[in-house]
């Protein structure tokens, strides 16, 4: 928490630092840091986290008064408990029957804001095909899905509607084609290895797929445009106990995550602020070559930050009819996007192109 201030301590300080010079920006340093309130935020060390790195690098939190600590999570569904617990004041990932489950059971957990999503222009999640499949005539459309072995990330997850979707599209049930449960690394191995036929998977392993001759697109349309795949999570102390603070988060969120439309152009990362975003990505993930994030498509965000209930509701229609969720939590109940309109109130309208 953000410490009192001391009449006393602040008027030594001023002296010090007419009397010291050369350490005036030093003292200062030290000052602004002790009054940085500290907070805990899960990552999925993914491309969509790039609104908390743009805020960390370019010092929108510092701004304001937030100092974060991140920690790498393989999926959201593991914040959720130290989210209902308060070890995590924010985190961020996909909203899948898990979070509806555990509100149900009294953990209070709101989805704030949009982290990505798909659109006509940025489809970075989608299905994919064999090649080989393709070549030889097996696969022409979304009805050829019927008895193929299929990876999804897991089970009742957002990947799962959107092949629930893909199916739709060809006429089929979900029950017409095989799900297995594949993390999207591996995807890319199964693939290879032909131990799948098609996957739902995310970039960058879409690109990298493509790149290798391995799969092609199960589509040339998007499958599932509107789709939400990723979300900004608060814990419930944080949203109610410190109001003032998670308003102040989501400022400097939103803040970043409009820089980040700044950079997009034709579904890539080839905006005028590109060079600077995949810096930070390059900078702050795993992947290190930028070559990976200029090629790839890119995912969308809405830079006022909204979330889009309706897919979210669409997808959650899905959880329950697979009986993966209970009717007693619905969307309105988990999502809260009055943050991210306050933030977008007190920033004014987004003046970039939705490219």
């Amino acid at each position: 928490m953000r410490k009192p201030s001391c009449p006393e301590a602040l008027l030594g300080l001023a002296a010090a630092i007419l009397l010291s010079g050369p350490f005036a920006a030093a003292a200062l340093t030290k000052l602004n840091a002790a009054e940085l309130t500290k907070l805990n935020i899960g990552i999925t060390n993914t491309a969509t986290d790039v609104g908390f790195f743009i805020a960390d690098k370019k010092g929108y939190f510092r701004d304001a008064g937030i100092e974060v600590s991140t920690m790498s999570f393989p999926s959201a569904a593991k914040m959720i408990a130290p989210l209902g617990t308060g070890q995590l004041d924010v985190g961020g990932g996909t909203v899948a029957a898990g979070l509806y489950n555990a509100v149900e059971r009294g953990v209070q957990v709101r989805v704030v804001a949009d982290k990505g999503s798909v659109t006509d222009k940025y489809e970075y999640s989608t299905l994919l095909v064999r090649k080989d499949l393709v070549d030889s005539g097996r696969y022409k459309s979304l009805r050829d899905l019927k008895g193929m072995t299929v990876a999804v990330a897991a089970q009742g997850a957002g990947s799962e509607s959107s092949l629930n979707e893909a199916l739709k599209k060809g006429g089929l049930k979900f029950s017409d084609a095989n799900a297995i449960y594949l993390g999207f690394p591996e995807m890319l191995v199964a693939l290879r290895n032909k131990g799948i036929d098609a996957g739902v998977t995310n970039e960058p392993t879409v690109t990298s797929a493509i790149r290798e001759g391995v799969a092609e697109r199960a589509s040339p349309d998007p499958i599932y445009p509107g789709q939400q795949t990723a979300v900004v999570l608060y814990s419930e102390g944080f949203a109610t106990k410190n109001k003032e603070l998670a308003q102040k988060f989501m400022n400097a969120y939103i803040r970043a995550i409009r820089d980040y439309n700044g950079a997009l152009i034709g579904g890539k990362l080839a905006g005028p602020q590109a060079e600077e975003i995949l810096s930070i990505l390059t900078e702050y993930t795993a992947i290190k070559d930028r070559a990976v994030y200029a090629d790839m498509t890119a995912f969308a965000v809405n830079p006022d930050g909204r979330v889009n209930t309706e897919t979210l509701k669409n997808d959650l229609m899905f959880y329950r009819e697979r009986g993966l969720v209970g009717t007693k939590v619905g969307v309105e109940q988990v999502v809260d996007n009055s943050f991210a309109d306050e933030a977008a109130r007190v920033l004014g309208p987004y003046k970039g192109a939705q490219r």
